[in-house]
């Protein structure tokens, strides 16, 4: 029988039967942990320990769980790259500096005399040890991330501090293997930083420039995902060839592609569904094989190494936590996120002291070799990887679910989180994954919106066709919302007009946000087109024409220029609430043009709703010059224009020049043209000063009592 011809002696080298077990492993382990309220990360690390060579001996810790634990770890820290708030991350760079030193400064000098006083070891034993508690390895991540906090100032300070305390750590592993080999001089430190600075310069000002050509040429999803990891483990590679760790390259890449990557869209899906499923439970199991518990009972050394480096490593962490907590004014739930986040060891941990553990700097008199670290050192560190993953997963699990509690019932959360109704009217198949990335952009985070995908059908269409062309436009609309874990709701609806049918979708579902793709044939004369027209003239709420010129991830500005008295409108608080959602999901620097008072108004209500986003804003009055913008205006710029309709407090004659300038001037960027909310047919249109304080009262009842933030604008007129 072929079933007898199969090899089950143990370790198990079969391929099928491994990969087998690790995917039932993966499958089962968060469940079955999940039972007894253990975090599913320490549950797959603890499973790692049972089926590895130190347990039941299943599975060897061979080069295939190395190769995907090694891809799993640089996933982590590519995914911390990836979705991390740039904005954040650069408000608060000296935050996350004083925290990177403080989390690496204590635990070294520490465990410095820790290990010098209390082990007995040598000054360059001593120095490297101590190194490894400075260090840190993101494992409890994926947890935070799932909670949806990855931009918050904790995780940003912990994800800055971790690249800090690495490059300075692996610093300090460098040197003293460098001394160990009597390699080090003023030599190897000018090669080290100029290799450094050559990493940097190619991942920071190359990269983006291919990436950005690679995602306007080719939009099938299988190629992205490809071009992304293959984008990550060469950054990864570089890192390597500049004598920097990998896991370096791998968060630099994900800082460099945070821009290219909107957090709702199909490709961060993939990016995320894969790590999860795969990559980052191979190096937890992988971490888990390397725990040999029965250290426990070798004898006294064992125990004492590795007690102290234990107790050395969590407690300095902590009080680093917290220090950080006090020096920010942080809750004490953010500095126990900060610890959890900061405490657990792993990979760069190993990766030290297996290079001490290798470095021979001496002979014993009975011809055994004399390493830097010893094998008590090498043992102790495998139980302070399992001790401090399982106090980071409790930790994170349980600080993350308080912060999210929290989250969700501050003011700011509840007016990001307002249910709109969003309705995308489709025309054309090439233009339907940029409707629909749109629309999922307008889409606050954690609300309940609905998006709705409408196709309206000549009900005097005599053989159909129409009709077919509308059932593949949904379709690929709907599948494109799915790849983002999103749904759509498809409309079809027959009608004499297409105007017709839209208007009285817009009032059956009461649709608060109608986006309509910018018809082909726009010209000067014939601009947005009779079926926008009539929607315009018909329907009072929000309406947004678009011309997607080039994919919206890959788009770099975003310049929204607003006329006079925009703020007096019904519809200002919603249009901007669209516009700041949509530079927060994106990452879009974004720059407001507009009257001064105009300007203040805005920032006041943006930052109430989003104040982690940098906005610059700049005065501009002359609505003759329009033309300035084409200057201002760069390739891969997207540019929004708050229009009016006729009659209503910020309408301007000068917008009636708007198709001319477009069509002529700006027919290679992408554009916007939002014509906000307005007071329904027949309602008198209040007087300028009750406008103003109407708009007032409703921001100051929404976001709390109004404060007058005194703006320095950087530009107080765009002059030609």
């Amino acid at each position: 029988m072929i079933l007898l011809s199969i090899d089950f002696s143990l370790p198990l080298s079969n391929p099928v039967m491994i990969f087998t077990i690790v995917l039932f492993i993966i499958l089962f382990a968060p469940i079955v942990f999940s039972k007894i309220k253990v975090p599913h990360i320490i549950g797959l690390i603890l499973a790692g320990v049972m089926i590895g060579p130190h347990g039941l001996n299943l599975l060897r810790r061979d080069s295939s769980i190395v190769l995907f634990g090694t891809v799993g770890l640089l996933y982590i820290m590519f995914l911390a790259g990836l979705e991390i708030d740039l904005s954040e991350f650069r408000k608060n760079r000296n935050k996350i500096i004083f925290f990177g030193l403080t989390t690496f400064v204590l635990p070294l000098i520490v465990g410095i005399l820790a290990c010098y006083y209390v082990l007995g070891y040598g000054f360059l034993s001593s120095l490297l040890l101590a190194s490894m508690f400075s260090t840190h390895t993101l494992v409890s991540y994926p947890i935070a991330s799932q909670y949806g906090l990855s931009s918050k100032q904790a995780v940003t300070l912990t994800v800055g501090g971790t690249m800090i305390t690495d490059i300075l750590a692996l610093l300090i592993l460098a040197g003293v293997a460098g001394i160990t080999k009597d390699e080090v001089s003023g030599a190897f430190w000018i090669q080290l930083g100029f290799s450094s600075i050559v990493f940097v310069c190619v991942v920071f000002f190359l990269f983006p420039i291919v990436i950005r050509w690679f995602f306007k040429k080719y939009e099938d999803s299988v190629s992205q995902y490809v071009f992304v990891l293959a984008t990550v483990f060469l950054a990864s590679f570089l890192a390597e060839a500049a004598g920097l760790e990998a896991i370096i390259g791998a968060f630099f890449a994900g800082l460099v592609l945070n821009s290219f990557v909107p957090h709702s869209s199909p490709l961060m899906n993939r990016i995320n569904f894969v790590g999860n499923a795969l990559f980052i439970p191979f190096f937890l199991l992988g971490v888990g094989m390397l725990v040999d518990v029965s250290i426990i009972v070798r004898g006294w050394g064992a125990l004492k190494v590795a007690g102290t480096i234990t107790v050395v490593a969590i407690v300095t962490k902590y009080v680093a936590a917290k220090l950080t907590q006090k020096a920010f004014k942080l809750s004490k739930t953010e500095g126990n996120l900060i610890f959890g986040l900061s405490t657990s060891h792993a990979a760069a941990t190993l990766a030290i002291i297996l290079v001490g553990y290798n470095i021979i700097i001496g002979e014993a008199p009975t011809g055994e070799p004399i390493r830097l670290l010893n094998e008590d050192v090498l043992n102790g560190t495998i139980l302070l990887i399992l001790v401090s993953c399982a106090v980071s997963s409790f930790v994170v699990e349980s600080a993350s679910s308080k912060l999210a509690l929290e989250a969700a019932d501050t003011p700011q959360q509840a007016a990001r989180a307002e249910d709109r109704k969003i309705l995308l009217s489709l025309a054309y198949p090439e233009s339907i994954a940029s409707m629909v990335d749109l629309g999922l952009m307008f889409k606050p985070k954690k609300s309940n919106s609905d998006i709705f995908a409408l196709h309206v059908v000549n009900e005097e269409d005599p053989n159909g066709a129409n009709h077919e062309l509308g059932k593949k436009l949904l379709d690929k609309a709907i599948n494109h919302a799915s790849a983002t874990d999103n749904s759509i709701i498809p409309l079809t609806r027959f009608d004499a007009s297409a105007s017709n049918g839209i208007v009285y979708t817009i009032k059956e579902y009461n649709i608060t946000d109608v986006i309509i793709g910018l018809h082909q044939n726009a010209a000067r004369t014939d601009f947005l087109g009779l079926k926008a027209e009539n929607i315009l003239k018909r329907v009072r709420e929000t309406v947004h024409i678009y011309k997607p010129h080039q994919p919206i991830n890959t788009i770099k500005r975003m310049l929204v220029v607003v006329p006079p008295r925009a703020e007096l409108e019904p519809g200002f608080l919603h249009w901007l609430s669209n516009i700041v959602t949509l530079a927060e999901q994106s990452g879009f620097a974004t720059i407001f043009y507009g009257a001064e008072n105009t300007l203040t108004q805005i920032q006041v209500a943006s930052q109430r709703l989003y104040p982690q986003l940098t906005m610059l804003f700049k005065e501009f009055t002359d609505w003759d010059d329009f033309l300035i913008f084409s200057r201002e205006i760069k390739k891969n710029d997207l540019f929004v224009i708050i229009s009016s309709r006729k009659d209503n407090i910020s309408y301007l004659r000068q917008l009636n020049k708007l198709p001319h300038y477009l069509i002529t001037y700006f027919e290679q960027n992408s554009f916007l043209i939002i014509y906000p909310k307005q007071l329904e047919s027949g309602s008198s249109i209040p007087d300028i000063q009750a406008a103003e304080d109407n708009v007032i009262g409703k921001i100051s009842g929404r976001f709390g009592a109004l404060k007058r933030i005194k703006q320095v604008f950087g530009d107080r007129t765009v002059r030609k």
